[in-house]
């Protein structure tokens, strides 16, 4: 007889594991994931090729524009094209690079000045530093020169002779033309960096009326973010450059610039000689040799003479920069009459009220050149039959300070005194 009880308690018999969990995926399934999986991979491909496809055939912008750009001997690839980007060359710096990267041509970029224009490919604008030609070269105008070292300048660059330049620049059908209604360019050659085309083997007149007239009409463009459009009438546009070459000769410091053209407007307010030295230097022509003197300052025959003769000199003394300019047309409002040069390295100035303030910095300024005098001597051994500099020199500063017979120190707010 079975025992129920044992019978309840055996082991129910394991079922069979069913055909979904026994067998392995299906061919056809795994094909159809892979399938999958290629498509995405082939559409991103796809995807990155034509983007890549749109970027090497598409410009930049259309219409596409002229922009200069300068590679420099060492500029590394990297630089190159994020100045591309930002000149608007290119629309993107690491796609530039990948394509220069793919065609093995980071290495290969050529120095020199370049034109481009913002409706080439990438394509095109890489060959273009790889196998074109530079095609312009620089022509460098630092602010505060006078016309005839604007000529030897354009001259040692190899843009034109300097007697061409100085025909043209005096020349006055072709000052009509540019609009300057004064006898010749001087203060109108304005300062600046420019990109010009080769010029010829063999230079001619054409040259340097080409370069004259690329500086002025530079000149009208930059002045007129001052006046606008409407360029200022014959005696405001004489004042306004005469007084900013004269402001670019006194200072180099930015932020003194609109103080001494306010120097300057209270000077001409109260009838006082402006007493200028750059305008008595500027006088002297090509003749001066480095040294202002007595008798040069005695000299009435020199029209540029601002100690003798009252007012604004005949006419600009070197063509200024833009700072000057706008300083000359919105001069600092204030007090000071007397400024002088404080003898350190930083260009700067003592500015002053008064004469007595004035004349305590202008001995402030002789210490102060005596005391870097005495550390030159310190440091370099001074050769022997060394020439004395001559008796009747004065010292260079840019408010002139000079001895009477007596021996003390005679400034130009004294002369100024005196003489008016």
């Amino acid at each position: 007889m079975t025992d129920s009880n044992n019978l309840n308690n055996t082991p129910p018999t394991a079922q069979p594991l069913s055909q979904e969990q026994t067998t392995p995926l299906k061919p056809e399934r795994k094909l159809r994931w892979l399938k999958w999986l290629l498509l995405i991979l082939f559409l991103a491909v796809a995807a990155v090729g034509a983007e890549a496809y749109r970027f090497v055939s598409s410009p930049a912008e259309e219409p596409g524009k002229g922009i200069v750009l300068e590679i420099n001997p060492g500029d590394s690839f990297d630089k190159i094209a994020k100045r591309l980007y930002d000149a608007g060359a290119v629309s993107s710096v690491l796609k530039f690079k990948i394509l220069a990267k793919v065609r093995g041509e980071t290495a290969n970029i050529q120095a020199g000045v370049f034109e481009f224009s913002t409706g080439w490919t990438p394509v095109e604008v890489l060959h273009h530093m790889v196998y074109g030609k530079p095609s312009l070269q620089r022509l460098t105008i630092r602010e505060g020169l006078p016309w005839w070292e604007v000529a030897k300048a354009v001259e040692q660059q190899g843009f034109a002779k300097a007697e061409d330049f100085k025909a043209i620049i005096h020349d006055k059908q072709f000052l009509k033309e540019m609009g300057i209604p004064f006898d010749n360019a001087e203060g109108f050659l304005y300062p600046d960096t420019y990109f010009l085309k080769k010029p010829p083997q063999e230079l001619s007149p054409k040259e340097a009326r080409q370069v004259a007239a690329r500086m002025i009409n530079t000149f009208w463009q930059r002045g007129g973010k001052i006046w606008g459009e409407n360029r200022p009438a014959k005696d405001e546009l004489f004042y306004l450059v005469v007084m900013a070459s004269l402001v670019e000769k006194e200072t180099g410091v930015p932020a003194e610039r609109p103080r001494v053209a306010g120097v300057y407007a209270n000077r001409l307010r109260a009838n006082m000689l402006l007493q200028c030295d750059p305008t008595i230097i500027y006088g002297l022509g090509q003749d001066y040799d480095g040294r202002l003197r007595r008798r040069h300052l005695d000299d009435a025959e020199n029209k540029y003479n601002t100690y003798k003769h009252a007012g604004l000199p005949p006419g600009p003394i070197c063509s200024p920069g833009l700072a000057s300019l706008q300083a000359a047309n919105t001069p600092e409002e204030h007090k000071f009459y007397y400024f002088v040069a404080t003898g350190k390295p930083d260009g700067t100035h003592y500015f002053n009220t008064n004469l007595k303030a004035h004349n305590r910095d202008v001995k402030k300024y002789l210490a102060e050149l005596k005391r870097r005098k005495a550390e030159v001597k310190q440091q370099v051994v001074k050769p022997e039959n060394t020439a004395a500099q001559p008796p009747d020199t004065l010292p260079q500063t840019n408010s002139t300070v000079q001895k009477n017979s007596n021996g003390t120190v005679q400034t130009d707010s004294e002369l100024s005194n005196r003489q008016n």
